[in-house]
């Protein structure tokens, strides 16, 4: 039940609204066949490739893969919140969210107020950066910097004076405040019971959320002590691994990104701001994550890192080669920029101008990143060092999704390598069989995975055609079946069997903030279902009944074993777990 609001409400406004008319009101949609189509709103694209269904009440795009619901588009495309998305759909067909005893809008209440101290933690800090006491430190240290008043002012930057208690007398003047100020990670508590300031005697960098919401902070040092950045705990309204800094700056100068930019420091950012370099952002002390990547990938195409030249730089960039890989498909491109030893993007600007950074010539495309790390200390002239390199760079193909791109990379392996491409790709073949066979151990483990698939794929088949549960009868013996994902099929049989008029939306909506929504959510966006690859009643039914069919054969095959001792361990737990199925 997604947001505790009751999931009853949420089938029903679901069944009211149309997604059509939403989203034809934030941008232009065009029937196409059964869907209607248009210029993705997540990515830039001048092809149409974002696709709206009636009928299941769902968007996908073939383009970035961006999918969901009515509720989803507003969160993302209008960056509210879930209750506030459903308020806002409720509004359009006269309907009221249902304000019970339930906690939920008392917990959205609860991150209201977190988002409120937040920003009168930032004002608190910004005022002090103003104070006469402070402009013979954190203002010298800013000018020494080259910062000047516009970017500070763009930037929100703030200063958190010397002293161990200075947000506690003017902000927690009250015991729920004062929890408050621990939620949010400006001050920690100490052994006494008390509390203290996290940040002090630092310049203060405010992190802003896709809303526009002041959600963490960073922290600089203004001398050479360590840690010279310090950043807010993770906290209920702030994750840094999905979080960029200077993304909310970004989006209010620029409309349409070309590329992005991604560095390592905020002084960074705000350095290339002030040479007019808008489209950067950078990923809060932490290696690049896929979500970060992904993020970024639904706003432009290409992406381009920027390391410092030394070891820690170039790790840095491989693990952000290594995440950004199995995004790599529709004309996405990730490129890396190498500086100089000893300069950051910060020093290099300043020395070199905007023309200099952002020079193409600047830019290592991914793949000649990947090839000549992967050969450094290989000798390519034998053929030792040429079957070396191949086995090194399969575990990185594997990750690369089917794309042309990745036909395009097997080829240069193959011109690198002066081994054929076919060969390539049957080595490849191999390797992914052989990473089957490690998962796999025996053939009952395999069979497994096998029932696991057609459950799967039973679970697609519903979220398309909601309708073809009502084919099932015989709930029973396929709920008996102990294996991993029926008892959720069964779940989601009985769920339509209540509602027999749930669309697709309903269904996710049903599992939103749940384990099972990103993997449904997946399945949803099959690209070869959302074309309308119809399945029939006759073939829905067949592998339900094929699934009880194998259940039962097996707990034949185990009860016709005259003894215990000719099973094998796995066998006799199955068969225990088949015989207490079967006195259910």
């Amino acid at each position: 039940m997604a947001g505790k609001i009751p999931q009853e409400f949420i089938n029903e406004l679901l069944a009211r609204i149309d997604i059509i008319n939403i989203i034809d009101s934030y941008i232009p949609l065009k029937k196409a066949g059964r869907n209607h189509k248009a210029c993705c709103p997540f990515h830039d694209e001048k092809t149409p490739s974002f696709s709206v269904n009636q009928e299941k009440q769902f968007y996908y795009c073939f383009g970035c893969n961006a999918s969901g619901t009515a509720i989803t588009f507003l969160m993302e495309h209008l960056h509210m919140g879930f209750i506030d998305a459903v308020e806002d759909l409720a509004s359009r067909v006269g309907m009221e969210v249902p304000r019970d005893a339930n906690n939920s809008l008392d917990t959205n209440k609860q991150s209201k107020n977190l988002y409120q101290l937040m920003e009168l933690v930032n004002k608190f800090y910004r005022e002090q950066l103003n104070d006469s006491k402070n402009l013979k430190t954190a203002c010298k240290y800013l000018k020494k910097r080259g910062i000047n008043k516009e970017t500070i002012a763009e930037f929100e930057l703030g200063y958190a004076p010397p002293g161990w208690d200075n947000l506690v007398p003017v902000l927690g003047k009250s015991d729920e405040s004062k929890k408050n100020l621990l939620d949010i990670g400006v001050t920690i508590k100490n052994d006494r019971g008390g509390q203290y300031d996290r940040f002090r005697d630092r310049i203060i960098f405010p992190i802003r959320d896709q809303r526009n919401r002041v959600i963490g902070f960073g922290g600089r040092v203004l001398n050479n002590d360590n840690p010279k950045y310090l950043n807010s705990p993770e906290t209920p309204i702030f994750q840094k691994g999905q979080e960029l800094y200077g993304l909310s700056q970004a989006r209010k100068k620029l409309k349409d990104f070309h590329e992005i930019y991604i560095v390592e420091g905020y002084m960074d950012v705000i350095a290339l701001a002030q040479f007019d370099i808008r489209n950067v952002v950078a990923s809060l002390g932490t290696a690049a994550t896929h979500e970060h990547i992904e993020k970024m990938l639904r706003i432009t195409n290409k992406l381009v890192f920027c390391f410092d030249g030394d070891t820690a730089g170039k790790k840095a960039a491989w693990r952000a080669l290594e995440n950004s890989l199995p995004l790599l498909k529709n004309g996405r491109q990730v490129y890396f920029i190498f500086l100089p030893d000893n300069e950051d993007p910060d020093s290099f600007v300043r020395k070199n101008g905007k023309e200099s950074f952002i020079n193409p010539i600047m830019q290592v495309p991914l793949s000649k990143f990947l090839f000549s790390s992967l050969s450094q200390k290989i000798n390519l002239e034998i053929l030792e060092g040429r079957s070396e390199m191949i086995n090194k760079t399969l575990p990185f193909l594997e990750k690369l999704p089917s794309d042309p791109y990745k036909d395009i990379i097997i080829k240069e392996l193959s011109k690198i390598t002066r081994y054929e491409i076919t060969d390539i790709k049957n080595q490849l073949s191999k390797s992914k069989k052989s990473d089957k066979k490690i998962i796999n151990k025996n053939i009952t483990t395999a069979n497994q995975n096998k029932g696991i698939e057609k459950i799967r794929w039973l679970i697609r088949c519903l979220l398309h055609q909601p309708k073809l549960a009502l084919e099932v009868t015989d709930t029973i013996s396929l709920s008996a079946i102990k294996s991993p994902g029926v008892n959720f099929l069964c779940g989601m049989i009985e769920l339509i069997k209540k509602n027999p008029d749930i669309s697709l939306a309903g269904l996710l909506e049903n599992w939103r903030d749940t384990k099972f929504e990103k993997r449904l959510f997946e399945l949803a966006s099959d690209e070869e279902e959302f074309k309308e690859i119809g399945v029939t009643n006759e073939v829905f039914m067949d592998a339900i009944d094929g699934l009880i069919d194998t259940h039962q054969k097996k707990f034949e095959t185990f009860k016709t074993k005259t003894s215990p001792i000719e099973l094998t361990e796995e066998e006799r737990a199955k068969y225990r777990e088949m015989q207490k199925s079967s006195e259910d």
